[in-house]
């Protein structure tokens, strides 16, 4: 169970102090902040309604973008094969494959354990910023007029730091299995002001933190065509809901994902791409990606891939602005959400470096290429992977 260390303070709200409980689920802790109720819009039940969807919106970005992470491929970097007619065990490529998709190739076998470390600071949701305090929960403003005289906005700082472990087996030369486990540090600050003609008032801050297992993800892969280094494989993974959901550690919900991958190799170059469909998630959505490699000596692959994924009802923010029910001239502005499909993708880039014996380092960046969802200006991570066996 993950543990959670929160402490929210309250500024004076026309001289009433407001108080929270401080041992509090982060989603709680998110609903405090978008929660408004300090500009007086004459209409709280839409109000209410509109906090809560923007609340449950950006707690769904964060279960799709902090449950979904993209988790670096298990597969061994060795490859190898028994050859009949030399009755020898061959590596059947020179390159380590990609980072967070599978080539084709199965790992033949052999045992491969992982460590990973990834770090990521959520900046933006939407292409809206989350820190500099532009963020608009809701607004008052005269018709006709561009900018609002009083107005409450939101800066949240999310930053979340993933230890992953991951072990791999080769069943046969075309079967792999393999399963790994994130283990997630989440830390979360906001705060809520409000600005009435140019003056300040801080509403409310909040300060947590939660940590403990992520979802567990098993996966199996089995190539039914084999063309040297390259060929066709079915693969399929399933998410089970391992991490808590109230803290943000997890989806809550668990997932099936088959997929089709195919690899072609040329000498040192590979290309890869692979296509999935997923169900039983916060949304239904198609998976795909593509991968290049190029082995650069014996020791290091450089490596390149895009990984995208399209959500049939991912959501969006959006502004409504309506008229004030009691207020003549005025009209309100709200912060809420919309279910309609979205497209995210990522780009990555590094390499894997074979420091020693059957070694691998691997170090990569990987950056939004779409602004839908949260997001992450940069994320790193650093590999290392192990192999035993023939």
């Amino acid at each position: 169970m993950s543990r959670v260390l929160t402490t929210v303070l309250f500024a004076l709200i026309a001289v009433t102090p407001g108080v929270a409980s401080a041992q509090q689920p982060l989603t709680d802790v998110l609903s405090f902040l978008l929660i408004n109720r300090s500009i007086p819009t004459g209409d709280f039940s839409r109000d209410e309604l509109a906090a809560a969807r923007t609340r449950d919106a950006v707690v769904e970005f964060l279960h799709s973008e902090l449950a979904t992470l993209p988790i670096n491929s298990p597969a061994s970097g060795f490859t190898y094969r028994l050859d009949p007619e030399l009755g020898a065990t061959v590596r059947t490529s020179e390159s380590f494959g990609p980072f967070f998709m599978e080539r084709s190739l199965t790992s033949g076998r052999q045992f491969a354990f992982g460590l990973a470390f990834t770090q990521s600071d959520f900046d933006n949701i939407d292409g809206r910023d989350l820190r500099d305090g532009t963020l608009v929960a809701s607004a008052s403003r005269q018709i006709g007029e561009p900018a609002p005289f009083d107005a409450e906005t939101l800066s949240l700082r999310i930053r979340t730091r993933t230890v992953t472990l991951s072990g791999q087996a080769g069943i046969t030369d075309r079967l792999d299995v393999s399963a790994s486990l994130p283990f997630v540090q989440l830390d979360f600050s906001g705060s809520r002001v409000d600005t009435y003609r140019g003056t300040r008032l801080v509403q409310a801050t909040a300060l947590a933190s939660a940590s403990g297992v992520g979802d567990l993800l098993i996966r199996a892969k089995y190539n039914f065509l084999r063309r040297g280094g390259g060929g066709l494989s079915v693969a399929a993974e399933s998410r089970i809901a391992t991490g808590d959901s109230d803290n943000l550690l997890g989806s809550g919900k668990s997932v099936i994902r088959p997929r089709l991958i195919g690899s072609i190799e040329r000498g040192r170059v590979a290309a890869h791409g692979e296509v999935g469909y997923l169900t039983g998630g916060v949304a239904d959505e198609v998976d795909f990606g593509g991968a290049v490699t190029v082995a650069a000596s014996s020791r290091v692959t450089l490596i390149g891939e895009v990984i995208g994924r399209r959500l049939n009802s991912g959501g969006r923010l959006t502004d409504v602005v309506e008229p004030h029910p009691n207020l003549v001239g005025i009209e309100t502005i709200r912060l809420t959400s919309l279910e309609q499909p979205t497209t995210r993708a990522v780009i990555v880039a590094g390499l894997r470096w074979n420091v020693a014996s059957r070694w691998l380092l691997s170090g990569n960046i990987m950056r939004p290429v779409t602004t839908a969802g949260l997001n992450s200006n940069w994320v790193a991570s650093a590999i290392f992977d192990y192999s035993i066996g023939r």
